[in-house]
């Protein structure tokens, strides 16, 4: 019965979780869109003494809204210290003669956007932005406003470096930018949190009901244990079906002190382990709720030699016996004492009657 309503209950849960884990599935997908980046392809050739070096490799990134398309040219510096081409007024030290030239500056001091303008401006070709200092041959695809007929590229700091260097020593260096291989990148950093808050709730919520299942069925066979001992231990305690002239009956005998009803012919009594006897169908309920005599607080379970150890969180143990258990006892007892005249059911509370009384023990005296 409690797994039955442990299952029914995840039920409930797991269909809404799967409804909303659907949900966000769906609305990631719509907001995170794949987003395409290009490799570049440069090949940069300069002088050293009479012979002529040249470098290729796949060195860079064309920005998010640069234009794809080969282009070749003289690389140009910004003259003065600063290298980030940030001020409107910023000159290029280029050979007169040169049509087409394109821009080597550095990272920081303003936007990307910025930056490409003023070199445009100045009539570049091209746009090739090296990383900050530090960051190695680290590169990204930038985010910048599109210019016409523009390309923009990214390289590492080391890279660019070098080339700013050579330029500062009088070197003439060229540069090819081809476009090089196609990335698809179908997650941002938005996705990628997403995706880790998601797995983490998930796993929890694995963790969480695989516990409470592996729980509930240690619990399930510790009640079945229970429930098997219970009916062993009930067996054992004597039944007596009262006649004419049984010192129980006599005028000054007791009454049930759990009913408050005089003891009758053919009412049939449990005695206890204390040798203290009650109506049957008035006792089991009360020890299956309360584990005791009325009378003496004799613990009858332990003297039948039931340990109960009842764990923190679980259902109690009176409740789970009481709602269960006393049909099953009744039914066994009566199947086991077939040759004992049946009691008068006008002179007896049923176990489903007797719960309330029990629940209402301040009442009656102890």
């Amino acid at each position: 019965m409690k797994l039955l309503k442990d299952g029914t209950w995840r039920n409930n849960i797991v269909s809404p979780w799967l409804l909303k884990f659907t949900f966000l599935c769906l609305f990631s997908q719509y907001s995170c869109r794949a987003s395409a980046v290009w490799t570049a392809y440069m090949n940069i050739s300069f002088h050293v003494g009479n012979r002529m070096l040249s470098e290729l490799g796949e060195t860079g990134v064309f920005g998010r809204s640069s234009t794809l398309k080969k282009v070749s040219g003289v690389i140009v510096a910004p003259e003065g210290k600063s290298q980030n081409a940030c001020n409107p007024g910023t000159n290029f030290s280029r050979a007169k003669n040169s049509e087409t030239w394109l821009a080597l500056i550095e990272r920081g001091g303003c936007t990307f956007t910025q930056k490409i303008k003023v070199a445009t401006d100045k009539g570049a070709s091209g746009v090739i932005i090296y990383n900050f200092p530090g960051t190695g041959n680290q590169v990204f695809p930038m985010t910048h406003q599109a210019f016409d007929n523009v390309v923009v590229v990214m390289i590492g700091n080391l890279k660019g470096m070098e080339i700013l260097h050579l330029i500062r020593k009088g070197v003439y260096v060229t540069i090819v930018v081809e476009v090089g291989r196609k990335h698809i990148i179908w997650m941002n950093h938005y996705f990628v949190s997403f995706m880790i808050v998601t797995s983490a709730a998930l796993a929890y919520f694995m963790f969480y009901h695989i516990r409470r299942l592996w729980v509930a069925r240690i619990q399930n066979r510790r009640w079945q244990r229970l429930t098997t001992d219970l009916k062993r231990a009930f067996g054992q305690l004597q039944l007596k079906v009262l006649k004419e002239g049984d010192e129980e009956i006599s005028p000054n005998g007791d009454s049930c002190v759990v009913c408050f009803e005089l003891y009758k012919p053919n009412d049939t009594i449990r005695i206890l382990t204390c040798k203290h006897f009650f109506h049957k169908n008035c006792i089991d309920p009360w020890i299956l709720t309360h584990g005791t005599c009325p009378m003496c607080k004799c613990d009858i379970l332990k003297a039948l030699g039931i340990q109960v150890d009842i764990e923190d969180g679980t259902e109690p143990l009176q409740i789970l016996m009481s709602c269960e258990l006393p049909e099953i006892l009744s039914s066994r007892e009566e199947e086991a004492d077939n040759e004992l005249p049946p009691a008068r059911m006008s002179d007896k509370v049923t176990p489903a009657e007797e719960h309330p009384t029990s629940q209402n023990d301040d009442q009656q005296p102890i």
